[in-house]
């Protein structure tokens, strides 16, 4: 750990507090000592309730532990086990009817419905790339991926059989949202205003180009004769670019691993750069050195267009400290009421126009929570962010909040979660794996749960996803905030996410997580397909799934799984844990493409950690496995890993270091894991990295 400097009773390491000071106080003009001050009040104020919060959920979890230990192989009356709940203080209730009352909201998020990046923070040049994924090429996604049901190009340049296969599905996909009358987009031929079915469709027109819209989303023709595809197109088409990425969520939470005050410096710094448009990155690809920056806005004529995605940030949980900031007394503070005020100080810089570009035309900052268990955590937000906006002397409400309901109880009550932060809330989202690792540690004790893969066709996931929307609708979030759903994991498999994404916006979801640009471009789509605040305005009024389908336990009570269907469940969880976290702990990567057992590139974060080991965790606490059985998948999948890497030049085996702290950290998630904090995986990977680190 680096040098520390002490204000105001905190002691503060002094590379980040310079950081604070120089870069992101003094350009806002604001007094250091008085910061300084206020900061230190504020974490009197709030570090007792933040870990109250902790000590209930503990409490909480105690007492479920026992209701089910009671009851174990017994099926869980329903009518029983919510009288249960609400006696606790597990359920709350309802609150009456009510709107939400966010403003200053920007149209990415209120008035427009479209695709949704998460990126790791830590990452300038994946940042920069999520944060220009605004605009996407067409042809560049449909020929470099699956996503087009043609033969793949051939190697060694331009594929032309491919490219014009290429070509005809860009027409297709114009013909569908832009058509023409009487003809196809196949039979302009360039020549003056395309005959619109509808001339509302298009919005501007200049040399090189026409600018169209539908569903609210631009699409832009690229005319270019000179250009090698376009000076042999009928039209002179060069390209079709479309608007894609709406909004990116620059991420300090599962996609990161930062655990002390050096990550968190980068962390910070990266944020700065991209509020403060100033961000850069170079790196060497195909032999060449490049460099990568903000992309500018788009200009047609009197008509200026966002260049770039509208930035969300998302901190941390409620739950781990950092050592970056000690209190008096030597304890750590919550890195949540870090990231809290360090991430708002910065997007202050955005809502007094000090960046080269704008991020919300609204001057207001985008903050995702995650990982908050029921209303009373969210109302803790709430004041923790009125603090901060005192703190720094923020207008009350100009830091809005999207709410992650990815918790059991969250999901439970998520009306009053809502309620709880009713006038800044711009965002609720489904989160499918983190809230499955909390629906197995939840009722851990209740017996052993189904297979991981049966999951989806659970109960209680169809109503989470039902009661998401609805619940969503029923407090006025359509046309002021986004209704949001999970990732689609596999990025090499589009033509697979084509098929199934499209569920999403016929859900009345106005956005869905995407794990690359291209990604984003591809599901833009889905939203010409769908209009979804369409769909929404037909679903407002339905009711709400019953709690009740909510909180059926997932369980397989009386299912005696074949030794082969043991094994089969543990080495699909072993393999993917081992090849997750031998990235976290050596390499300090919180997200990347990890081959699956079956050797298919998957986004993983700690959200599928999370899941894989509470789930071998509880079948190891219900005999439906051994230590012997697992200690077996372990090693087996870990020879697998190493194969999967052998590529990689700096990566440590893990077979042969069963001693290493990767292997260590694998073995303490399935064995402690039902000890483990709402069965978290940040304790361990934490602990773990700090010893790797040293």
């Amino acid at each position: 750990m680096g040098d520390r400097v002490e204000k105001s009773g905190l002691r503060i390491d002094a590379a980040l507090a310079k950081f604070i000071e120089a870069e992101v106080l003094a350009p806002l003009g604001k007094d250091a000592a008085a910061f300084w001050q206020g900061f230190a009040a504020l974490l009197d104020r709030f570090v007792p309730q933040n870990r109250a919060l902790l000590a209930t959920r503990d409490a909480l979890q105690a007492e479920i532990d026992a209701w089910h230990l009671a009851r174990v192989g017994k099926p869980i009356d329903g009518a029983e086990y919510q009288a249960f709940l609400h006696e606790i203080g597990y359920l709350v209730p309802e609150p009456a009817p009510f709107q939400i009352g966010t403003q200053n909201v920007d149209r990415e998020i209120a008035a427009m419905a479209g695709p949704q990046l998460v990126v790791p923070v830590l990452n300038a040049r994946f940042l920069l790339n999520a944060a220009n994924a605004r605009w996407g090429s067409l042809y560049d996604a449909y020929y470099g991926t699956d996503a087009l049901d043609a033969p793949a190009a051939r190697p060694g340049g331009y594929d032309e059989t491919r490219g014009a296969a290429v070509i005809k599905a860009a027409r297709a996909f114009l013909d569908r949202a832009v058509p023409l009358a009487g003809i196809s987009w196949s039979d302009w031929d360039g020549e003056g205003v395309p005959p619109l079915a509808d001339p509302v469709h298009l919005i501007a027109r200049k040399d090189g180009g026409l600018l169209l819209a539908h569903h609210g989303l631009h699409i832009e023709l690229v005319i270019d004769r000179s250009h090698p595809i376009g000076r042999t197109d009928t039209a002179g088409i060069a390209d079709v670019i479309i608007e894609s990425a709406l909004t990116t969520i620059c991420d300090l939470e599962d996609s990161i691993a930062a655990v002390d005050a050096e990550d968190k410096l980068a962390a910070y710094r990266n944020w700065l750069g991209v509020i403060r448009g100033d961000l850069a990155d170079t790196f060497e690809k195909g032999g060449q050195t490049m460099t990568r920056t903000l992309n500018a806005d788009r200009v047609w004529g009197d008509l200026t267009l966002p260049g770039r995605s509208l930035l969300f940030v998302r901190n941390v949980g409620h739950l781990m400290t950092n050592p970056a900031i000690l209190l008096a007394d030597g304890s750590e503070i919550p890195e949540g009421i870090l990231d809290a005020v360090i991430t708002s100080a910065i997007g202050a810089h955005d809502a007094a126009g000090l960046g080269a570009y704008r991020n919300s035309r609204h001057g207001s900052i985008y903050i995702v929570k995650p990982k908050q268990h029921g209303p009373e955590e969210c109302a803790f937000t709430n004041q923790l962010f009125d603090a901060v906006e005192d703190l720094l002397a923020l207008p009350r409400h100009t830091i809005k909040v999207g709410v992650m309901d990815e918790e059991r109880r969250t999901s439970a009550n998520l009306a009053a979660c809502i309620h709880a932060v009713t006038d800044r809330i711009v965002f609720i989202n489904t989160g499918f794996l983190d809230r499955t690792g909390d629906e197995i540690h939840t009722s851990m004790r209740a017996g052993p749960m189904i297979r991981k893969g049966a999951m989806k066709q659970s109960a209680w996931i169809a109503a989470y996803e039902a009661r998401n929307v609805q619940i969503g609708l029923a407090c006025g979030l359509s046309g002021k905030a986004q209704i949001g759903k999970g990732m689609w994991a596999a990025p090499d498999l589009m033509g697979e996410m084509m098929v199934q994404k499209i569920g999403h916006p016929r859900s009345g979801a106005n956005t869905a997580w995407v794990p690359s640009p291209t990604a984003a471009t591809l599901h833009a789509m889905h939203y010409h397909q769908i209009g979804v605040f369409d769909v929404q305005r037909e679903l407002a009024g339905r009711p709400v799934p019953p709690l009740e389908d909510l909180l059926t336990v997932p369980l397989a009570i009386g299912v005696n799984f074949s030794e082969e269907e043991v094994r089969e469940e543990l080495d699909n969880n072993a393999q993917g844990l081992l090849g997750y976290v031998v990235r976290w702990i050596d390499a300090g990567v919180g997200c990347s493409k990890v081959p699956d057992i079956n050797d298919i590139g998957l986004m993983e974060d700690r959200a599928t950690l999370r899941i894989s080991s509470q789930h071998m965790a509880n079948w190891l606490l219900h005999g439906v496995c051994t230590r012997d059985q697992v200690m077996d998948s372990l090693r087996r999948m870990a020879a697998k890993v190493d194969a999967q890497n052998a590529g990689d030049p700096a990566y440590v085996p893990l077979v042969g270091n069963e001693d290493a702290p990767a292997f260590r950290a694998a073995l303490d998630l399935v064995f402690r894991g039902v000890e483990q904090p709402s069965g978290y995986t940040e304790p361990l990977l934490h602990a773990w990295r700090r010893v790797k680190k040293g």
